[in-house]
């Protein structure tokens, strides 16, 4: 048992994990169900762990990186089990403007590798698609897609 703890507290000391990502890593250890639920316990008490820090540093982190849309990071962070509650505070991180101006470069950037697609329509089809993929609003692609 001492040797999970000490193993589970440097896995939450290296980078921010959800509760999941825990539970996972004590089962993989041997732990039991009642060995899991305390030392998930005892981590939050010792604030090593904790959700809405996770979900703002997962947001901020693939939307800066990978460039994910809102879409595709709510959806990782459900697969996860990261609350509601947090997932939607977690957005907040997002700032509307740079939101925006990333979906803008994403096209910009898109629209030039496709440009050997003479057709228009064609080009336009192949960008929305790879937006959508990314996790971005139809809407807001459909938008954005009027200016090229």
């Amino acid at each position: 048992m001492n040797t999970i703890n000490l193993s589970i507290e440097q896995y939450c000391q290296y980078q921010e994990r959800c509760h999941q990502q825990v539970r996972d890593k004590l089962y993989s250890l041997g732990a039991n169900t009642e060995e899991v639920e305390c030392l998930i316990a005892t981590l939050i008490e010792k604030d090593l762990l904790n959700e809405q820090r996770f979900a703002n540093a997962y947001t901020r982190g693939h939307f800066i990186n990978k460039k994910w849309g809102r879409i595709k990071i709510k959806y990782a962070l459900k697969q996860l089990r990261v609350s509601d509650f947090c997932i939607s505070k977690s957005m907040k991180e997002i700032n509307d403007q740079d939101y925006e101006n990333v979906l803008k470069g994403l096209i910009e950037k898109k629209n030039k590798d496709y440009k050997a697609t003479a057709i228009a329509w064609q080009r336009k089809a192949k960008i929305q698609q790879y937006l959508l993929q990314k996790g971005y609003e139809n809407e807001l692609i459909k938008e954005q897609l009027l200016f090229i």
